[in-house]
């Protein structure tokens, strides 16, 4: 009996060991290699970065591990001389490792081991101002806990964690919050707004926001004197990657960013595997991954529990970004979660530089505060097109499950009145700064739990267009907005919602096949809007659905046509 005991003991703590090596899965190029095929556009394979095999543990650089020696240097030291060496691994063994910015070179895998864990130092004065990007606009921003700028083959990997000591920069709004979280913030010092609602880590950082309102209305842009004032306020983000080739970030978690958390921008040969990236869901601006006018990349197997928007493509704001005229464009986006955050799968909304050839699958969004989002407004201008979004997997969103909101305020989901359907208001001419989405694809998404299953919410003067949703089932208390659309398609797609379960305002060449609207009303669909025309149904229950469909008096008799 006691040997059986030992034995089950064993095995237990075998199972324990197979478990933990191999919950993260082995990265090779054969095996990213299968998702680049029968791809909806054209994409060549990208490969990992190759380095050499040579290694440079930073201890023998002078690094201590106890959480209070600062290693700044001792990492500098390290990456250099792997760097003049050819390159290689810089090796982060397990300890607490405090350190000011680390300035990345070409070649250098920074290779964290289980156990390591990378804090980022809160003294500002670590953090110099520099010229850098931010929501998609030159200009100054605090030197990024790591850096790394015109670089080629370059890689964060390993098991450990990346710590950006985001709580010293951050605002924090009150209702965010518990009490007791608000009272414990309040004693650790800061200053707060004129209402009390929102805390600032210092009054520079809280005063930042009018000296830049009042520059903006003189039509002035702030020197280098002026945001050293302010330097608070310039949060970085976490990891800043700017004109690089050939990056990878695989197993290591980064969190606790003082803004967005990972930012490649006009990068090439992106490659995220087995990434956690985690913020407090109440930090400001915490955005998870924020791809920006990159080319070719691949997001696979990665999780994110972060304060805004998860996975996001981005492309530029307004002129600067339709200047800039580099889109993100040849995406993959594989076997991903989402635990929270404003957006699961977000577009914009700054995607002025456009953003095409995305494709995202297999991904789970749970308690986001939308699923897959769509944003922008009138002045972005750039196009959204062939994006293709299958096999997704929602619950409990407290917003819209796909949302498609062309007056984008830039608040939270939560707060954002606009993403609510519009009135009928002045159309404007279309011209370069009207942002156009069209030819987006979508098949299997599923949703248990929603405000709104979908909102299509279009311009006047430029619809959104060609937009497809086949084979999928959503659970909400409203069904289906289509506002300002033309070419929606939607087949074999079931919605259980309150009555109507769909509204049509202004919008048209909008067709329903095999449609399965489910609602304890009686109203299935309500169509409005003297611009609205051509509406079709078709398939099973093509008959039911025109008989309780609700024609306003702005809308032509014929408007719903059984095909």
């Amino acid at each position: 009996m006691k040997g059986k005991k030992y034995k089950y003991l064993l095995l237990s703590w075998l199972l324990i060991i197979s478990v933990n090596c191999f919950a993260q899965d082995e990265i090779t190029n054969a095996r990213l290699k299968k998702h680049f095929e029968n791809l909806p556009f054209k994409m060549e394979a990208i490969s990992l970065p190759v380095f050499a095999d040579k290694d440079y543990n930073i201890k023998d650089f002078g690094a201590v591990g106890d959480g209070q020696t600062i290693n700044t240097q001792a990492f500098e030291k390290a990456i250099s001389e792997c760097a003049v060496n050819g390159g290689g691994k810089v090796i982060v063994p397990a300890g607490m490792w405090l350190t000011g910015p680390i300035f990345f070179k070409s070649n250098v895998n920074l290779h964290l081991e289980s156990g390591a864990y990378i804090q980022f130092t809160k003294n500002y004065n670590d953090y110099s101002l520099v010229e850098s990007n931010w929501e998609g606009l030159n200009q100054f921003r605090c030197t990024s806990p790591i850096m790394g700028k015109n670089l080629s083959n370059i890689a964060i990997t390993g098991n450990g964690i990346i710590d950006g000591g985001g709580e010293v920069w951050r605002p924090v709004k009150k209702y965010k919050l518990t009490n007791d979280q608000w009272d414990a913030l309040v004693k650790s010092g800061g200053v707060f707004d004129e209402k009390g609602t929102t805390w600032w880590p210092t009054v520079e950082a809280r005063d930042a926001g009018n000296f830049l309102a009042g520059l903006k209305k003189q039509n002035k842009k702030i020197t280098k004197e002026e945001a050293e004032k302010y330097k608070v306020f310039f949060r970085p983000v976490l990891l800043s990657f700017i004109e690089c080739k050939n990056v990878w970030l695989d197993g290591v978690t980064f969190q606790n960013s003082p803004a967005w958390n990972v930012h490649p921008l006009l990068c090439e040969n992106v490659i995220l595997t087995n990434v956690n990236v985690r913020n407090p869901w109440y930090s400001q601006n915490g955005d998870g991954l924020d791809l920006e006018s990159c080319e070719n990349s691949i997001v696979y197997n990665c999780k994110f529990d972060v304060g805004d928007d998860a996975i996001c493509m981005k492309s530029g704001k307004d002129k600067e970004g339709r200047e800039r005229g580099r889109p993100t464009e040849n995406v993959i986006i594989q076997d991903c979660v989402v635990y929270h955050g404003h957006g699961g799968f977000t577009v914009g909304s700054e995607m002025s530089g456009s953003i095409k050839n995305i494709k995202i699958n297999n991904c789970n969004f749970l308690d986001t505060d939308v699923g897959l989002r769509f944003k922008s407004l009138r002045g972005r201008g750039g196009v959204v097109e062939n994006i293709f979004i299958s096999n997704i997997f929602m619950k409990d969103i407290p917003t819209e499950a796909l949302s498609f909101n062309m007056y984008y305020s830039g608040t939270a989901p939560m707060e954002d009145k606009s993403s609510k359907e519009k009135t009928i208001e002045k159309v404007f001419e279309v011209n370069e700064e009207t942002p156009s989405f069209k030819n987006i694809f979508m098949e299997n998404i599923f949703c248990d739990g929603a405000q709104d299953a979908v909102i299509f919410q279009g311009l006047p003067e430029l619809a959104i267009q060609g937009i497809e949703i086949k084979n999928s089932t959503f659970k909400a208390e409203r069904g289906i907005l289509i506002s300002d659309a033309d070419g929606i398609k939607i087949e074999n797609v079931k919605i259980s919602s309150s009555e109507p379960v769909v509204k049509i305002s202004q919008s048209k060449n909008v067709s329903f096949n095999n449609f399965q609207p489910e609602t304890n009303g009686n109203i299935f669909i309500k169509i409005d809007g003297e611009k609205t025309k051509n509406i079709f149904i078709g398939g099973q229950n093509a008959k039911q659905i025109k008989e309780k469909t609700v024609l306003s008096e702005s809308v032509a008799r014929d408007v719903l046509q059984i095909k």
